[in-house]
């Protein structure tokens, strides 16, 4: 079983930056593709970002919209995954949702949910004009 924790969204003004954490449980969590998605009212869970773990020597991936602001990156002797957010928009407003998929070997593409079976409880950004 793996437990995530999400920290540091907040309330900033469109320009700023924000960090956000996700600490997880196992011993083997550099081993685990980690993934940002994100929610927002009325939307469906979006893909922000994932890298993947020690054996396909932890690849970054993003969605289109965030490539060149955000930047996911992992500390694996704290167990934890980090989504650096610059430059936000009002339309990065969102519950930020970090997941893991446990190390499991999978086909499945690292941009779907499906993919990722722990989630987090998730961290409200929200972005002002």
């Amino acid at each position: 079983q793996v437990q995530l924790a999400e920290s540091g969204g907040g309330l900033v003004q469109a320009g700023d930056s924000l960090r956000l954490s996700c600490a997880a449980s196992g011993r083997t969590f550099s081993t685990y593709a980690m993934a940002w998605f994100r929610q927002a009212p009325g939307k469906e869970r979006e893909f922000v970002a994932t890298i993947t773990g020690s054996r396909t020597s932890d690849r970054t991936f993003y969605v289109e919209s965030v490539k060149g602001r955000f930047a996911i990156s992992r500390d694996n002797a704290k167990n934890t995954v980090y989504l650096q957010m610059n430059s936000l928009k009002p339309e990065d407003t969102a519950v930020y949702l970090c997941a893991a998929d446990g190390g499991i070997y999978s086909t499945t593409s690292y941009s779907r949910s499906q993919r990722y079976g722990y989630w987090g409880q998730g961290t409200q950004v929200t972005v002002s004009s």
